[in-house]
């Protein structure tokens, strides 16, 4: 299992996922954060609460290379510190006005993002090349149930009946769900990207059932 505690790296979502100028909920074992690309196509995260009213950050928008409110259009830049208050245009907010931020890594088509102070840099995947993301109403162990495998550093290691080899990074939401983030080898053909992508919905409905019926470890 993957980035279960602090001083690590969680990889929150795709980057294909997260176009420019968007902003998307994601989680960490640290709590929710909002997950923004600026128009310039740079990665960031931000803690999931306006300063203001505690309006959720990522029902927001992006603008030019800030995250904005939804509520009051109070403008956020990537270092956290606020730069506009719409309702007081001529004040230069000061700098204890601040929303909290993590550190961002985007490697292999993957955003990671640190819990903490991380003392190494996330795992570089090679050879393999982001498929979809999925969320499973089940454990991280019943999935590694369902699959017949645990999890290590770099994900589980996973081969399905009539797909190629499966790596599978899986993020604890919660106590029964789980996201899974599905990676196969860069030189995977569409016909392979099909049957992996049908067998981990076959995975999720597995491991879904053992978490259902509390066969799971």
């Amino acid at each position: 299992m993957l980035s279960d505690k602090t001083g690590s790296w969680t990889p929150v979502a795709l980057s294909a996922d997260l176009p420019a100028g968007t902003v998307m909920p994601a989680r960490t074992p640290a709590g929710p954060i909002a997950l923004w690309r600026s128009q310039s196509g740079r990665a960031a995260a931000s803690a999931d609460r306006c300063p203001h009213r505690g309006m959720r950050l990522s029902h927001g928008f992006v603008r030019g290379e800030a995250l904005s409110c939804i509520y009051h259009g109070w403008s956020y830049a990537r270092a956290g510190n606020c730069l506009r208050i719409p309702a007081h245009p001529g004040l230069a907010p000061p700098e204890t006005i601040r929303v909290e931020t993590h550190e961002v890594e985007e490697c292999g088509g993957v955003i990671w993002v640190a819990v903490g102070e991380p003392t190494a840099q996330p795992p570089r995947l090679e050879g393999v090349v982001p498929l979809r993301s999925l969320t499973a109403h089940a454990s991280v162990a019943a999935i590694e149930a369902a699959a017949g495998a645990t999890a290590g550093a770099d994900g589980l290691a996973w081969r399905a009946q009539d797909a190629e080899h499966i790596q599978l990074l899986l993020v604890p939401q919660g106590d029964e769900e789980t996201l899974i983030h599905v990676l196969l080898g860069d030189n995977s053909g569409p016909s392979q990207r099909i049957a992996a992508s049908r067998a981990v919905e076959s995975l999720r409905r597995i491991a879904e059932d053992l978490q259902t019926k509390g066969t799971a470890p």
